[in-house]
């Protein structure tokens, strides 16, 4: 654990060094623990751990209490907290990997508090298997939905105050790698077969490809969609050092292609504050804050012209390793985190 100041007295950097290779992390919304982290392991085994970690505003310090790490099958894939940003219900934190499962978090200092198993949710209705979880998002909107990616091409929208399976779909051709709410019944996903697909849950026969990959059968790994102006999707290829930013309105031609990354970018995130703003990371050790508030500019009904490769980020930050997560906090919006090699930072932008 480290402090890095920087003018007028605070830190504007924080580090959290753990014992393992980190990935999965997830901010908590609560008002009343700001400034709360849930990280993986990423240990290629068995027995992997996620612990919560909180600034210590006052020590200048990121600590894990010991009492909140608790063992988890397998690297999860990913962790998040249930949106509660009015800090009245259940605190809880949800993680996939084998299956999904839902925790329940006791942080009040009492000798009752740690964290245990709320339900483990299983999509399979064959038996105690089940596909691999690549990813999942809670809604925001409606916290008792949550919905799941698999390698089995499915999406799977759970109730999960009741622990059962809402909706499934086939959602792909191939493998679902991500997965994002732009709505109360509307999400997106992307899928090792190259496309963006979005659903609505009042029309589940079908859905509509919003995009695909410009190279046959490159893979598209992550999604993001805009908080504040839900027109825009960003999303990232395999292997690619480029974002690609679509309006939902004008399938198949990106709005921006974001192109200042010297390698792989790896995780990406829309501002929660603002339409406008959106951080990239990846394998240069970069993290790059974009402004792209000219998108929303459009004159109304007119396509919108691609910003092509000509944009710069507006502040870059250059972490201690190729990041490979990156979450934007949502109870503190000046603050984003970052995973690296063992280290998790939480940077003021």
């Amino acid at each position: 654990m480290q402090e890095q100041q920087a003018g007028e007295g605070r830190a504007e950097i924080y580090t959290y060094t753990g014992s393992s290779s980190v990935y999965a992390c997830g901010f908590s919304s609560r008002p009343d623990k700001p400034f709360r982290l849930a990280v993986g392991s990423f240990i290629d085994d068995y027995a992997n751990k996620v612990e919560i970690i909180q600034l210590d505003e006052q020590a200048g310090v990121v600590r894990c209490n010991p009492a909140l790490t608790f063992q988890h099958p397998y690297p999860p894939t990913k962790v998040a907290f249930i949106p509660d940003k009015a800090g009245t219900r259940p605190d809880l934190l949800a993680t996939s990997g084998d299956f999904l499962r839902l925790w329940r978090v006791v942080d009040d200092g009492s000798a009752q508090q740690g964290v245990r198993l709320e339900k483990l949710l299983n999509n399979n209705k064959g038996g105690e298997f089940a596909a691999p979880l690549t990813s999942f998002d809670w809604n925001e909107l409606d916290p008792r939905r949550l919905a799941t990616a698999s390698i089995d091409t499915t999406c799977t929208v759970w109730d999960v105050e009741r622990g059962l399976v809402d909706t499934q779909l086939i959602a792909h051709d191939k493998e679902v790698y991500d997965i994002a709410w732009g709505g109360v019944g509307i999400f997106a996903s992307v899928s090792a077969d190259g496309s963006v697909r979005v659903f609505d849950l009042r029309d589940k026969e079908h859905s509509t490809i919003i995009y695909e990959s410009p190279q046959p059968d490159t893979p598209l790994l992550r999604l993001t969609w805009n908080k504040q102006d839900p027109r825009y999707i960003a999303v990232l290829a395999m292997d690619s050092p480029k974002v690609t930013v679509l309006d939902i309105r004008y399938p198949t031609l990106p709005v921006a292609e974001l192109q200042r990354h010297s390698a792989n970018v790896n995780a990406i995130c829309w501002a929660p504050h603002s339409a406008g703003h959106l951080c990239s990371a990846g394998d240069d050790s970069h993290a790059l804050i974009w402004d792209l508030g000219m998108l929303g500019q459009q004159p109304e009904g007119a396509a919108p012209a691609s910003v092509g490769s000509s944009l710069d980020p507006i502040l870059a930050y250059n972490a201690g390793g190729e990041v490979n997560q990156l979450q934007w906090s949502s109870a503190q919006p000046d603050w984003v985190a970052i995973c690296f090699g063992t280290k998790t930072q939480i940077l003021r932008v």
